[in-house]
């Protein structure tokens, strides 16, 4: 296939560039948070289930084993969804976002328990600079939301150990010569758990969306959830964890970004420092995975995943 032949970190970053897109697309179809979750997912299904369908035909079945992992990492991935947005509304977007990516330490360390893959050397001060970097980035130093911070802690905190756990279980689950067939499993279980965690918390409200809200949860559900996790699918069997998790630390920045170029936000100096602390730990954590030998556990993935491409 086609993705397999480019780089897996150029496939994390552009799918880290689309996922940069959701937030303000979100926000701008009105949708409530367990209404936009479920949505996002369920908009996505049709044409993921054409892809994985040609997939099937022309390179098999998938192992059941690995249908259940890609279910598994789905259900994360739902509560992930709903989890987040619940955060933002209690915590305000940039103490949201940090909170967020506690993925790129909870990552890592899944791997090197279920797995023993070590992360890149000095990826613990790498980390700290990317977590210190959003802070920045996002505002957060200067927060401006929060009812109930204590509360919306938890949420986002939740919300980025879920996030990591659907990386980790992307990962562990990825190639084996399918690519749409594992996004189509794990986006059909993400619509059943953020329906279910959704429908509880805020209800399911599709009809209270106008023509235009609509048509901003087609496109999350297109670039947000088709093309990006098809890209990160891709990419993530073919990364150290620590590279994987820190390419994908990027869409807060890149949000920052598409503000500043489409919606005329204004970036402070703390938040352009912000931008900057976080592109160099990015650079060095890949750099270092680049050098690194491949652990046991990635050499024995990329064997399985050459044996059985088509």
């Amino acid at each position: 296939m086609l993705l397999r032949r480019i780089d897996p970190v150029l496939l994390a970053l552009a799918g880290a560039a689309c996922t940069s897109l959701s937030a303000p697309f979100v926000k701008a179809s009105g949708a409530d948070a367990g209404t936009a979750a479920f949505l996002r997912c369920a908009l996505a299904l049709p044409p993921l289930a054409l892809l994985s369908a040609a997939e099937l035909r022309r390179v098999g079945p998938r192992p059941r084993r690995f249908v259940l992992t890609d279910a598994a990492a789905g259900l994360l991935l739902g509560a992930d969804f709903v989890l987040w947005a619940a955060s933002i509304e209690l915590l305000g977007a940039g103490v949201a976002t940090v909170l967020l990516n506690v993925q790129i330490i909870v990552f890592p360390l899944l791997a090197r328990v279920a797995s023993g893959e070590r992360p890149p050397r000095g990826f613990g001060f790498a980390a700290a600079a990317m977590l210190a970097g959003l802070a920045l980035a996002s505002g957060a130093l200067a927060p401006s939301g929060g009812t109930d911070a204590v509360v919306g802690a938890l949420f986002g905190a939740g919300a980025g150990t879920a996030y990591a756990g659907y990386l980790f279980l992307s990962r562990l689950g990825g190639g084996r010569g399918h690519t749409a067939t594992p996004v189509c499993t794990s986006t059909a279980a993400a619509a059943v758990s953020a329906a279910a965690i959704g429908g509880l918390w805020t209800g399911l409200n599709p009809g209270a969306l106008d023509a235009s809200g609509w048509a901003w949860l087609t496109a999350v559900a297109l670039l947000g959830q088709v093309l990006t996790w098809l890209l990160v699918g891709a990419a993530l069997p073919r990364l150290a964890p620590g590279v994987g998790a820190a390419v994908m630390v990027l869409p807060p920045v890149m949000a920052l970004a598409v503000g500043a170029a489409f919606l005329g936000e204004r970036l402070s100096p703390l938040q352009l420092t912000g931008c900057a602390v976080v592109v160099g730990a990015v650079w060095a954590v890949e750099r270092a995975g680049r050098r690194g030998a491949p652990s046991q556990g990635t050499a024995r993935e990329g064997a399985a995943e050459a044996r059985q491409e088509p």
